[in-house]
């Protein structure tokens, strides 16, 4: 618990070092902290560590950025990471290295779908149309970087996150003797050789 504790606030922290870096702002771990949250952390941590590593490094940006501490625009993303936990949860009870890399992906994607859809609905410069939600997902506003990019950097940092975070958990595991996705009960084969 403590090395899932440490990674979540260094998950936290590295959000405040991408301000130092605008390339990196949507290269984040907090979507893999909250899908990885349900599949390896215990409860009720597991619900409430990396929401509130999300709530605090949020309320930090906001502050920095001169904007609301919360704004409505701000359910979508926690629904968004929620969706990532109920995707999580299902992995937890499934567990293999493709239903986590499946979930990581369909995590990413509910992400990108939900809070675009609604920068689409709120922001006057999409047309409330087919059309204008098609531009809000792929090429966004002019004067803007276009919105897929920003989807091609959470989905790698995702996929980066949920790996490093997926292998370090079951590493863990093996290492403690329990049943790993490395093998079951290799940890026990471990420690006779």
């Amino acid at each position: 618990m403590g090395i899932a504790i440490l990674l979540i606030i260094v998950a936290a922290l590295s959000r405040v070092f991408a301000l130092k870096h605008p390339e990196l702002l949507n290269f984040s771990p907090m979507m893999a902290l909250a899908f990885c949250g349900a599949i390896y952390l215990k409860r009720p941590y597991g619900y409430l560590i990396p929401f509130f590593a999300l709530l605090v490094s949020d309320l930090y940006l906001n502050h920095y950025y001169g904007v609301s501490l919360f704004y409505v625009g701000m359910i979508f993303k926690y629904l968004s990471f929620a969706a990532a936990f109920m995707i999580g949860l299902w992995v937890a009870k499934n567990k293999s290295w493709t239903a986590i890399f499946g979930g990581a992906f369909g995590a990413s994607i509910l992400f990108y779908l939900i809070t675009n859809s609604y920068a689409w609905v709120v922001e006057p410069g999409y047309a409330k149309s087919l059309a204008g939600w098609w531009q809000a997902l792929t090429i966004g506003l002019p004067g803007f970087a276009p919105t897929w990019s920003f989807f091609r950097h959470s989905l790698t940092s995702d996929l980066l996150f949920v790996a490093s975070l997926s292998f370090l958990m079951e590493w863990i595991a093996l290492r403690a003797g329990q049943n790993s996705l490395f093998g079951k009960n290799s940890g026990e084969r471990l420690a006779r050789s």
